[in-house]
């Protein structure tokens, strides 16, 4: 019997997450602010003692490498803003958008990001994946609902390719 659009992304989705979780399970917190290159992104801790990121509003030329900790700072970012948008509620600005810092404060925030959007994609109807997208491609009619899913999904997949990259490629360089 083929799969429903939405048991596909569902599939995707989970797939994408038990990868993910390979890497979840290996980071320590040292390797969060791991800088690989002389050029880096990443999260700086303020005097009040939160968190923020390296931001410009332009990409820069050269790009920086982006560390553990801003990858995953970004993860948030992209999925909170999703979150708000498909239920519904005013997105929330970059800037409020708090990292908790290295190893497991982050894992768990993630891990409840994952809980988050796992209870929309199973809310989710083939109807609803027809209806406009409300992010990030809102002001387009011919995007829906399915492609800030597929979206969504794909972001992840690289955003986890990148974070574990990072990880094997610091374990080599301290072995």
């Amino acid at each position: 019997m083929p799969l429903s659009r939405t048991e596909l992304l569902r599939w995707q989705f989970d797939f994408t997450w038990s990868l993910f979780e390979l890497h979840l399970a290996e980071l320590a917190p040292e390797d969060f602010r791991w800088e690989p290159a002389p050029l880096t992104w990443t999260m700086h801790r303020s005097p009040d003692g939160t968190w923020t990121p390296d931001w410009a509003e332009t990409e820069p030329d050269p790009i920086p490498v982006p560390t553990t900790a801003w990858t995953t700072w970004h993860i948030g970012w992209w999925w909170t803003v999703t979150l708000d948008h498909m239920q519904g509620r005013p997105p929330t600005d970059r800037t409020a958008i708090s990292w908790p810092g290295p190893g497991e404060p982050t894992i768990a925030w993630l891990r409840s990001l994952h809980d988050q959007w796992r209870t929309v994609l199973s809310t989710l109807t083939e109807a609803d994946l027809d209806a406009p997208a409300p992010f990030p491609w809102q002001n387009d009619p011919t995007m829906t609902v399915a492609h800030t899913a597929a979206w969504l999904n794909a972001e992840l997949m690289k955003n986890v390719t990148e974070i574990g990259q990072l990880r094997l490629i610091r374990a080599a360089s301290t072995s």
